[in-house]
């Protein structure tokens, strides 16, 4: 089976990870949720709180990154079968609180997979100047949340049950890890050949201190954390979850008809897939800064639009705009760690930044939720908050800066 899942391009192996991760692992939640309502009952309240738990597990998944010390292809390998097995326990189990340990534990094992993919495919696409194509891997997420949209819109016209979609789902976790396993296969094929390298230049006495105390020099020697990237990340994560958790429910009270509110979230899905490959060109001419606060204006327009347009056209340019955005915004947060702080300390950063993500994702709901029961906030007040935290980052994004050690000769800022 290694040679046949070596076959697979690079790109499309990550595209996969990221599809079973994030399409199945953080985002089919969505789709299933009415399916669960009507087949077992499940109220929006209790909805709801499965969807925090996984956004808390999503916050715990990149927390424990920044202390394991697994390198990227085993976070990869144990977070895409830790989906795939929580996304068929979701269909096997009918216990609310069952149901919340799954979810918890998907977001953990999204996180993990997202650093992992990320850390492998870049480098390794930056090593063979293949850079634009990670606008394939990242396209992953869109590829995913398409697939769960249509798959579920499916199995809802065919009769199929909430617990029985599920299982599905599972199954095409399975046929994604599988396809993905090259990732990781070939790491563990290069790991030996590339563990030489490092001891070829270091001299006997560097060697002795190394055998000594290999993780205190790991530790003095790892690059300092980028802390403008992690706070700029957290923004876009504050303001990307406010329309991304009310927009559906925005949908619902502007779209009578189920179907074709339905179609909303594979639109969101597609959009996501294409932008990626688009934008992936734009660094010709931009720099990965610039990419990512346009993005984000995009972004703050489409969430703004159903508050100043109440019909079903307005839905769709949000779900084109939010989607279209929140992975090109991802895919070159997640570029400019590796480029800001260099192969050693990317896995670090990049779980900080998911971090730090998570946090702003779990900080805005709750936020609008407590403003509307103190003060009675409306729905379009939760997406005007979204719109001025996505517009407020714009400026800090532009002026990040790099350390001049960490630009590369010839490289882009």
């Amino acid at each position: 089976m290694a040679s046949h899942a070596s076959r697979i391009p690079l790109p499309l192996a990550g595209l996969l990870a990221l599809a079973v991760a994030m399409g199945i692992g953080r985002f089919a939640f969505t789709p299933v949720l009415p399916m669960m309502q009507a087949d077992l009952g499940l109220s929006l309240s209790q909805g709801s709180w499965l969807a925090s738990a996984n956004y808390l597990g999503y916050l715990l998944g990149a927390l424990l990154v920044t202390h394991l010390p697994w390198p990227p292809a085993t976070l990869l390998r144990l977070g895409l079968w830790t989906v795939m097995l929580t996304t068929a326990a979701m269909g096997l189990d009918s216990h609310w609180l069952g149901w919340m340990s799954w979810r918890l534990l998907a977001g953990m094992a999204s996180a993990w997979v997202l650093i992992g993919t990320s850390a492998l495919c870049i480098a390794r696409l930056n090593a063979t100047g293949q850079t634009e194509r990670s606008g394939v891997v990242f396209g992953g997420v869109g590829c995913g949340i398409a697939f769960a949209g249509l798959a579920c819109m499916g199995l809802t016209l065919a009769g199929t049950t909430a617990s029985h979609a599920w299982l599905w789902l599972a199954a095409a976790a399975l046929g994604g890890l599988l396809g993905a396993s090259m990732l990781w296969r070939t790491a563990d094929v290069a790991a030996p050949a590339a563990t030489p390298a490092p001891a070829a230049s270091t001299t006997p006495p560097l060697k002795a201190a190394a055998a000594s105390g290999s993780s205190h020099a790991a530790v003095r020697t790892a690059p300092p954390l980028h802390w403008g990237l992690i706070l700029c990340y957290g923004v876009y994560g504050f303001g990307y979850i406010l329309p991304a958790t009310f927009l559906p429910a925005q949908a619902r009270l502007l779209v009578p008809d189920p179907w074709l509110f339905s179609l909303a979230w594979p639109v969101f899905g597609l959009a996501a897939a294409v932008s990626t490959v688009i934008s992936s060109r734009l660094s010709r001419r931009y720099t990965r800064p610039q990419i990512w606060a346009g993005a984000q204006v995009v972004m703050a327009v489409g969430v703004l639009a159903p508050v100043l347009w109440h019909a079903l056209p307005a839905i769709l340019l949000a779900a084109c705009c939010v989607g279209s955005t929140f992975m090109v915004i991802t895919m070159v947060g997640l570029q400019e760690a590796q480029a800001v702080v260099g192969q050693a300390g990317a896995k670090r950063q990049m779980a900080a930044m998911t971090a730090s993500f998570a946090l702003g994702q779990l900080i805005g709901p709750i936020f609008f939720s407590l403003t509307h029961a103190w003060f009675g906030a409306s729905l379009e007040f939760a997406l005007v908050l979204g719109t001025l935290g996505l517009l407020a980052g714009v400026l800090p994004i532009l002026r990040l800066g790099r350390p001049a050690a960490a630009v590369q000769p010839g490289g882009r800022q």
